[in-house]
């Protein structure tokens, strides 16, 4: 009955856009950043009506400077439709061919889209799909389409959309994290996150640190008289 339902909802799908036929892979994009900084995308992939998780993939945006998230979208999926055409891509999970993309947002997302779509030189059924209203934007129509509430439908452009913004928010949440986390010792040769724990732990602060002498450094458990030099010397250049 499962099976039933999602076959409907997916013919349901295909019948309220217009195409040819129900569209049994469906990719959708969405952007999440907050101020100009670590600005993610998100991919998520759905076959015959259910999350695909192996084919999901997350996007660091590089070319875009500040909060754009119409260029953000447009790079986006440059870079997801580039892929298609590589050869080496050919019979992976990322080569293949959607049949509809959805993007989140409306007409300024769906714009941004469109322009790395036709950049791409490939014809994909493309649509938006507005949080506000529920609304769906199409490429050639004026005004938005409304699709029923309660719909098969719309439940499945809403599962996929929600979809897409879980993902994009949890790797933009954990990218802020480890931002937060990062520290000078990071990159100093031979400390791991248990000696950095115990470092810190003992002297409190990198700048406590920083002034502490070879023999009290080299007292935390797991330090060398080697690393304990390197650790110097590298804090020395930072602090």
């Amino acid at each position: 009955s499962d099976f039933a339902a999602r076959s409907r909802a997916l013919a349901d799908l295909g019948e309220q856009l217009g195409l040819a036929s129900a569209p049994l892979r469906i990719e959708c994009y969405d952007i999440s950043n907050l101020g100009p900084t670590d600005k993610v995308g998100s991919m998520v992939v759905f076959e015959d009506g259910l999350p695909k998780r192996s084919d999901y993939r997350r996007f660091e945006i590089r070319g875009v400077a500040g909060q754009d998230d119409f260029a953000s979208m447009e790079e986006l999926l440059g870079r997801r439709l580039a892929r298609l055409a590589e050869p080496e891509e050919r019979g992976r999970r990322f080569a293949y061919e959607p049949a509809l993309i959805v993007v989140d947002g409306g007409r300024g997302q769906l714009s941004a889209a469109l322009r790395a779509l036709a950049a791409s030189g490939r014809s994909i059924p493309m649509i938006g799909l507005a949080k506000r209203l529920e609304e769906v934007y199409l490429p050639e129509a004026p005004e938005p389409l409304r699709i029923p509430r309660g719909s098969d439908a719309l439940f499945l452009l809403q599962h996929v959309r929600d979809e897409a913004h879980r993902f994009a928010v949890a790797y933009h949440r954990a990218k802020r994290e480890r931002r937060a986390l990062a520290s000078p010792l990071d990159d100093v040769p031979g400390v791991g996150d248990a000696r950095k724990r115990a470092l810190l732990r003992r002297f409190g602060s990198i700048r406590r640190l920083a002034a502490a002498s070879v023999e009290e450094i080299a007292a935390t458990p797991g330090r060398s008289e080697e690393h304990t030099s390197e650790l110097q010397s590298h804090l020395n250049l930072v602090c």
